[in-house]
């Protein structure tokens, strides 16, 4: 397997300090890709802690530039997006997080989250059981 895929659920940890936030920064440094998608995703994430008042619009602001800075190889989308469909409709899960794992089988990584969920419903089928992660 060469490097790693990670999604989300593990960059927001290295800006907002909550559980796993040790063990999403024991990442940084390694040879981490994702899918240009995970910038948009950081920063709805960083919206609804404003609207939850967890943070500032300036401290959100804030982690989205350390974010943006973030060693991460970034994957255009639009290349994993018919693989995302196929293994969306495969899991029956949405198919914005399926391109986390076509990224991560399209370059036979391991992919690394902490989404509950889709951790759940990936190992559910053979397919990613080796490949998916829980952060």
């Amino acid at each position: 397997m060469t490097g790693i895929v990670i999604d989300a659920s593990v960059a927001i940890k290295w800006v907002i300090e909550e559980e796993g936030t040790a063990a999403a920064l024991a990442l940084r440094g390694q040879n981490l890709a994702a899918p240009d998608l995970i910038n948009a995703e950081c920063a709805n994430i960083l919206w609804k802690k404003t609207r939850l008042g967890e943070l500032s619009a300036d401290e959100a602001v804030f982690a989205g530039r350390l974010l943006s800075n973030a060693e991460i190889e970034m994957i255009p989308t639009r290349s994993l997006v018919e693989a995302a469909i196929q293994i969306a409709v495969e899991l029956d899960h949405p198919a914005y997080d399926c391109v986390y794992l076509a990224l991560a089988e399209q370059r036979d990584a391991d992919f690394i989250t902490a989404d509950t969920r889709l951790l759940r419903k990936a190992r559910d089928g053979e397919r990613f059981r080796r490949r998916v992660r829980s952060l």
